[in-house]
Parts: C-alpha cells; structure tokens; sequence
C-alpha cells in the first residue's frame, strides 16, 4: 500500500499540489535576561522532513506568508511585553 502524505496551508486553507510552498515557526531571541526574551517569527523553503516539525505552520507562497507575518505582527503590537512561550 502506498503512503502520501497531505498538507494544508493554515491561512487559506488552500491543499499542497505544488511546489513553492514555505515553513513558518515562531522562536525566541534571547535578551540579556529571560524577562527580556521577545518572539520572533522564521520563515524557510519548504522541506518534507522539517514538514513534520511541532509548531510549523505550512503556507502556500508569499501572499499566505505575508498575511501570516502581519496577522503575527499585530499580535505582537496588542501586548508588546509578550516575551517567549516556555515549556
């Protein structure tokens, strides 16, 4: 039995049946102290195995991407003393 594996974009909902899609993650960068850790947002080409990561988001090409950085961006502005998720 073969095994195919599908992606969904998580902005427009748009199913993976090309290529040029990407990988968003949200990480910390680290400040002098943990009080002062802010969030930032990666961005990457898309690569099946990091596909499979916890916390990637999956979009379909640039227009997707940039609405996922400027929804992100204003989360940010809404509580600008948001610092890092921990675990």
């Amino acid at each position: 039995m073969a095994y195919s594996e599908s992606y969904t974009c998580d902005v427009c909902g748009k199913k993976k049946e090309s290529d040029g899609w990407w990988l968003a993650w949200v990480d910390c960068f680290p400040g002098p102290k943990p009080e002062e850790d802010q969030p930032l947002i990666k961005l990457t080409r898309w690569q099946a195995h990091h596909a499979h990561s916890a916390g990637v988001h999956h979009l379909c090409g640039a227009r997707c991407a940039g609405t996922m950085m400027d929804r992100w961006m204003m989360e940010q502005h809404a509580d600008p003393d948001a610092h890092c998720q921990t675990a």
